[in-house]
């Protein structure tokens, strides 16, 4: 088991959304956005690095690795198989249903892009991702970070290996974190997104983990709390 008991991830969670609050109301994502665009526009949006390996290879790696997840789900491979079947289940779920949730999210967003934004010789004006339904005359679906999401998403085997390998929990976050923090800088620095757009995608992943892993853990108490009672019943037939 991990160092963190269960008990005070929830406490720290809350921490984290505190402090993404704070950065949302201190401004500096403009700050950050204007240190790497100009007002014609970010110098960086076509280079090939960013667009070629860090977006389009990234985003194909992530899903190449998403298979291979629900692969070992029947045919485990290499450290894989130190886990159940169970909480191989959980790990491709868990990331699967956090590229959905920020999938989601962006759809229904009506937050454009900074590079779509007037100061960045864009169309659009800035207006608080918060502000749910008011459009600011972009194209919209830009919050939070689809791509980053594309590594963010991984956090939630956290909670898988912390029962079975505190090291490889560790490992496997810190992996993911710092991931999803290049692919996030990577589209800053294209004027894709702003640091916020990033760091959330990084909280809702990991709140995302932390909802299935708890689902899963109930869905096995009930399973094991039921399965005394129907032994019984056997035994009285």
């Amino acid at each position: 088991m991990s160092r963190f008991p269960r008990a005070r991830l929830f406490p720290l969670t809350l921490f984290f959304l505190i402090l993404l609050l704070l950065w949302d109301a201190s401004g500096i994502d403009l700050v950050l956005a204007r240190a790497m665009g100009t007002p014609l526009g970010f110098p960086w949006r076509h280079n090939w690095f960013l667009v070629d390996v860090i977006h389009e290879g990234g985003k194909a790696l992530s899903w190449a690795l998403l298979m291979a997840l629900f692969i070992a789900i029947a045919r485990p491979f290499g450290f894989l198989r130190r886990l159940g079947r169970r909480d191989r289940v959980q790990l491709a779920l868990a990331t699967l249903a956090s590229v959905t949730v920020i999938t989601l999210m962006k759809r229904a967003s009506s937050t454009s892009c900074p590079w779509d934004l007037q100061a960045f010789g864009g169309m659009a004006h800035y207006v608080s991702h918060w502000s749910w339904g008011l459009r600011d005359g972009g194209g919209g679906n830009c919050f939070p970070a689809g791509h980053a999401s594309a590594a963010f998403a991984y956090v939630g085997g956290y909670f898988v290996w912390r029962r079975t390998s505190p090291a490889v929990a560790r490992a496997w976050l810190a992996s993911a974190l710092v991931a999803g923090l290049v692919f996030g800088l990577a589209q800053q620095w294209r004027g894709a997104h702003f640091m916020s757009h990033t760091l959330w995608t990084a909280w809702l992943c990991w709140v995302t983990g932390y909802a299935v892993d708890a689902g899963m853990q109930w869905s096995a108490r009930r399973r094991s709390g039921s399965a005394p009672v129907v032994a019984s019943l056997a035994k009285a037939e």
